[in-house]
């Protein structure tokens, strides 16, 4: 008696339960042609961008700085150099 209840009672859910019979997607014929406009400006910009990069790249690099002489190096001892001694 009681599976026939729940047979009943979910015979009568789904009776209920409504299925959509069409499609609703939100593509249409001007979404398409947006798509298309915005791929063709993709690849625009793509040209672009790499005619940029090979115009700034063909440049080469600057020559390289002169040794200025307020840029001295000193290569001295540090002060505990001589604390730790390794003897092998």
């Amino acid at each position: 008696m009681a599976t026939s209840m729940a047979k009943s009672g979910f015979q009568s859910v789904l009776r209920r339960i409504s299925f959509p019979t069409n499609r609703n997607f939100s593509a249409h014929y001007d979404d398409a042609h947006e798509a298309a406009k915005w791929e063709k400006i993709s690849y625009a910009g793509m040209v672009m961008c790499t005619g940029f990069a090979v115009w700034t790249l063909s440049k080469g690099h600057p020559q390289e700085q002169p040794a200025y002489p307020y840029m001295h190096i000193q290569n001295k001892e540090f002060p505990w150099e001589g604390l730790i001694s390794i003897r092998v």
